[in-house]
């Protein structure tokens, strides 16, 4: 793919990487997910093995995928938490493995210091932060000190209670005062504002209607001139939207539907489970874009 799906959007500036590598925005990003654990929503325990979950990756990147996000705790709704050790355990082998076979920008999906810390060491680019450096304090010090770019994502609560009744007065609104917050923040701790990415986080404590609200007005996080990513694959909405009754699994069509439009919308990067068929409706909802 080339060029970008949306011929008006403000493209952000690329973010630099180690071994001169970095990430251009051009055009859309995939990133493809590669869960390392018993109990996420979708596939857990599917690639809890380290061969197994870097056989998945290595085929993400030959079906395409611009990056790779590895996470070792499942952030499904009521999900408990687990220890750093038991994080680590199952995440390093995956990050070393993958590092020594394939340049792909790799992120560590944790809220975890001694995680990223780790994972860092071991090969990873990015920390993909579902707290936005609210959880641990110490990950603000290690994101300034490695130089790694960071995903700060919403949340409300945590992973165990973030679907307890969620609500807003103004979800857009409530998530960008959030997100400028946590800009702020994390700027004033010594990381480089152009390291920012940002993320509304869908379905981390938010309704059928917010979720539809936020990928109804992505545009909107634009405003900060960083890089917008977006992570609605196979989440629960889709199915109470479509009422299909189906499993994670067998909800592509809207995964590739919430895609597109947060593409259209202004997203630069989608986290998706099924990266192939992700790419093939790029190519077309782009071939359409470039005819107009």
């Amino acid at each position: 793919m080339t060029g970008t799906i949306s011929t008006d959007k403000r493209v952000p500036a690329p973010i630099a990487l180690s071994g001169g590598r970095q990430l251009s925005f051009e055009r859309p990003l995939v990133m493809g997910i590669v869960n390392v654990t018993p109990d996420s929503f979708s596939d857990g325990g599917q690639f809890l093995l380290a061969d197994h979950a870097v056989g998945h990756a290595l085929r993400l990147v030959e079906e395409g995928a611009d990056l790779i996000d590895i996470g070792g705790e499942s952030s499904r709704p009521g999900a408990d938490a687990i220890s750093i050790e038991d994080e680590i355990q199952r995440v390093l082998p995956v990050i070393e493995q993958l590092r020594s076979q394939t340049e792909i920008p790799i992120s560590i999906d944790t809220y975890k210091a001694a995680v990223a810390e780790k994972a860092i060491l071991a090969g990873a680019d990015i920390i993909n932060d579902i707290s936005a450096l609210r959880t641990d304090a110490e990950m603000v010090r290690i994101a300034a000190q490695t130089g790694a770019p960071v995903v700060l994502m919403h949340m409300l609560g945590t992973p165990l209670t973030m679907q307890q009744n969620p609500c807003y007065d103004n979800c857009v609104e409530e998530i960008l005062a959030f997100l400028a917050q946590r800009i702020a923040f994390a700027t004033q701790h010594g990381v480089v504002r152009g390291k920012l990415i940002v993320d509304p986080g869908i379905g981390f404590g938010k309704r059928v209607q917010d979720n539809l609200e936020l990928l109804a007005h992505v545009e909107r996080f634009s405003h900060f001139g960083l890089p917008v990513l977006v992570g609605a694959s196979r989440k629960s909405f889709i199915d109470k939207v479509a009422g299909t009754g189906a499993s994670p699994a067998e909800r592509l069509g809207g995964s590739i539907a919430a895609a597109l439009v947060a593409l259209l919308h202004g997203a630069n990067i989608v986290r998706v489970h099924d990266v192939a068929a992700t790419i093939e409706a790029l190519r077309v909802a782009k071939a359409v874009v470039d005819k107009r």
